[in-house]
């Protein structure tokens, strides 16, 4: 009986020294107090090619140690590709992403192998400033606290780490904030992606007017880039009153090599193809027309397509909360009624409702001919495919209307 009791008492005692071991563990780790040796620096990864994702560059914020023996990297742009419905979480704007943390060493490797720049932006914060940005950086990196709602233009990897700064600094901190006159978050955004032809391409189709407002100095944050140049042009007050550059140093960890770019073919670009197939359609459309008829199944599958996408562009505007996709011109001539109101306009029943189909589809698509923002004209090409179907149907239908008239005379 008395040695249960002492059993009993042992494994009691046990786990309250492990409780309190985990609870000492825990506050040395996001209780530390930094050394006055240590330093922040702002890390900036250039454009990369290996994916969409990496078009627009990386920032992350480093904290170094020596005394505290700490190196450490945060980073704003974790996300989970296993993550339960994945494509659905990211088209509507909801994938979580997270804060992770790592050296700098640890990720250099990576982008080493990716001829991706990595330069470092020594700051001029002072001990306490440290001291805030560090704690509020660990306090974010727990379970509980490391995933955010990612925004494309608002709230993402380069603007957590401005506004963890700009936190700390209070209004010590000084960023430049003259407009812009010509540039919109869209121009900004196709500053990056003139090497991936169909991915601007898509890019630009899916965002709405909301993209194209001229941005302040602090809303073209949104990439990694101009938070470098902005905080080289920053000014930050010294405890002292003195007011100094935010940044002290910087250096370059490491200059990518020039190699040459390896550009799609031309027969590749999106240009090229929708003016191929622009040419074909308008080939087989004019052959047609010449013989008395219009092909059916070819306005079916253009305009399937067509209502498709503009399907998706409307999931889009709705489902996502960022108010990027809002607002599409692009749902002119992508317009989603399209399917399955096609099979309707063709189906040779009622040449009124396709009189009145084909001639509204032919105002939106000359419409978005004068409102696109979609650079390179690929989109432009396309529409003008369209139209071209759209006049030859109401041509066809006038011209069949004239037969009946003069069948009903004779």
């Amino acid at each position: 009986m008395i040695r249960t009791k002492r059993m009993k008492t042992n494994k009691l005692l046990k786990f309250f020294f492990l409780l309190f071991a985990v609870h000492c563990s825990l506050f040395t780790a996001h209780g530390q107090t930094l050394s006055p040796e240590a330093r922040v620096s702002l890390i900036t990864y250039g454009p990369g090619d290996d994916d969409i994702s990496s078009s627009f560059g990386h920032t992350e914020i480093r904290i170094v140690d020596p005394v505290q023996g700490l190196d450490r990297d945060y980073s704003y742009g974790g996300f989970n590709y296993r993550a339960p419905y994945f494509i659905l979480k990211f088209l509507r704007g909801t994938l979580p992403y997270f804060v992770s943390t790592h050296s700098l060493f640890q990720a250099a490797y990576y982008y080493q192998q990716h001829n991706r720049s990595i330069r470092e932006q020594m700051l001029n914060l002072s001990p306490t400033q440290r001291q805030k940005l560090y704690a509020a950086l660990e306090q974010n990196s727990l379970p509980q606290n490391r995933e955010y709602r990612y925004k494309f233009y608002y709230d993402n990897c380069a603007t957590r780490p401005r506004d963890m700064i700009v936190a700390a600094c209070g209004d010590s901190l000084q960023i430049p904030n003259v407009q812009q006159p010509t540039k919109s978050y869209r121009d900004w955004m196709n500053d990056y992606l003139g090497n991936k032809p169909w991915e601007q391409l898509g890019m630009n189709i899916a965002i709405g007017r909301p993209s194209d407002v001229v941005t302040t100095n602090w809303g073209s944050m949104y990439l990694p880039d101009n938070v470098f140049t902005l905080f080289a042009a920053a000014t930050i007050r010294q405890p002292n009153g003195q007011v100094v550059p935010l940044v002290s140093n910087t250096q370059t960890l490491f200059a990518p090599q020039n190699l040459p770019k390896q550009n799609l073919p031309l027969p590749l670009f999106p240009a090229f193809v929708f003016a191929i197939l622009g040419v074909a359609i308008g080939v087989v459309t004019y052959r047609q027309y010449a013989h008395g008829k219009v092909s059916r199944l070819l306005d079916r599958v253009l305009f399937t397509f067509v209502g498709l996408c503009g399907w998706l562009l409307l999931f889009l505007w709705i489902a996502r909360d960022d108010n990027v996709t809002a607002w599409n011109p692009s749902l002119l001539w992508l317009m989603p009624f399209h399917l399955p109101l096609i099979f309707k306009a063709t189906n040779g029943k009622n040449t009124r409702f396709t009189n009145i189909y084909f001639g509204i589809t032919a105002l939106l698509l000359i419409i978005s001919l004068f409102v696109s923002n979609v650079p390179g004209g690929a989109d432009q090409l396309f529409i003008l495919t369209l139209l071209i179907r759209c006049v030859a149907n109401l041509q066809q239908v006038r011209r069949e209307s004239r037969e009946m008239t003069v069948v009903a005379k004779g």
